[in-house]
């Protein structure tokens, strides 16, 4: 029988969910809530879910829901996790979890005392694509690693009006799609031990761009572009001494393909295919076994942790203007 979710808010990702779970046989979407009844009624008509509530406690009662999908603003992804945990669910909640590294312990240590999975929803992390390349870096497909570039950036239509310009809910960049860069950097490169932050701030406080450069163990360093009012970019480059690995669509994977370079001759050029896998009904699944006893979480307190730490010490640097350590 496949795990039963509900969801909390009616955001727009949750399609991306949505289709992943009507892939799968191991998990059902049972109920969804809002802030409001009849906006949770129509989202539920609409999406084929049985149970609409019009407050997020109240689906928190349901006790016929097992688990649940957090897509709430960043602001609220660990309030909102941590009661969710404290009424018996487990939880996978949207990246990123916070920007500060507190709220991931503090979520995490309830998880453990409430006997309850939580996990932070980087799905590309589950894709076949990810895997192989982490694979090939490891092998020493490229010799020493020595660089990692990634970038991800868009243009929003009307940035006044979204969730993601704003200070009290902690949109901004880097929380949005630069998350995905420092993510990417420290599956391949570990946890990095200095950091450095340069942004530019909107009139709503958010920061619009964010560029960073990251030192890590061995002497490794990455670099990072992202924007939420740039041109829509997603790549991500591991660059060895002996080679390199290209990626064109790290994060969505939508025509997953890696290129091992060997040097700057196309006839160097070797195209490694992973398939096509949804990346979404990946990461239901994963969590979904990892309850059922069946496998354990791909992502959890080590991995969130990290990535809150690395996230606050990038901030705490663009304000400093200076390098900080993590």
């Amino acid at each position: 029988m496949g795990v039963a979710w509900g969801i909390l808010s009616t955001a727009k990702i949750n399609d991306a969910v949505l289709a992943g779970v009507a892939e799968s046989d191991r998990a059902d979407v049972v109920a969804v809530a809002s802030r409001d009844q009849s906006r949770a009624e129509a989202y539920a008509r609409e999406k084929g879910i049985e149970r609409a509530y019009g407050s997020y406690e109240a689906l928190l009662e349901d006790a016929d829901v097992e688990a649940v999908y957090i897509s709430l603003p960043n602001g609220m992804h660990a309030e909102w996790s941590i009661r969710a945990l404290e009424a018996g669910k487990h939880v996978l909640c949207e990246k990123p979890f916070s920007r500060r590294s507190a709220d991931v312990e503090r979520a995490f240590d309830v998880a453990e005392r409430s006997d309850r999975l939580l996990m932070e929803a980087f799905m590309y992390r589950h894709n076949p694509q990810t895997r192989r390349l982490k694979q090939l870096v490891d092998e020493g497909a490229i010799g020493r690693l020595r660089h990692v570039r990634t970038a991800f950036s868009f243009a929003l239509d009307d940035p006044e009006v979204n969730v993601r310009t704003s200070a009290e809910l902690e949109g901004g960049a880097l929380m949005d799609v630069g998350c995905y860069c420092v993510s990417g950097a420290r599956l391949l490169a570990g946890e990095p031990e200095r950091v450095y932050g340069e942004r530019e701030t909107g009139d709503s406080g958010v920061d619009l761009r964010f560029a960073a450069t990251m030192r890590f163990p061995g002497d490794v360093t990455a670099q990072f572009d992202c924007g939420i009012v740039l041109f829509g970019r997603g790549e991500l480059e591991a660059v060895g001494d002996e080679g390199s690995l290209f990626v064109g669509d790290p994060w969505h994977a939508r025509e997953p393909l890696i290129e091992l370079r060997r040097d700057d001759s196309s006839d160097h050029v070797e195209h490694i295919e992973t398939g096509i896998a949804q990346s979404y009904r990946l990461e239901i699944e994963n969590l979904g076994d990892a309850i059922r006893g069946e496998a354990e979480p791909l992502l959890g307190r080590a991995d969130a942790l990290g990535q809150a730490r690395t996230i606050e010490a990038l901030y705490r640097s663009a304000e400093e203007g200076k390098a900080v350590l993590p």
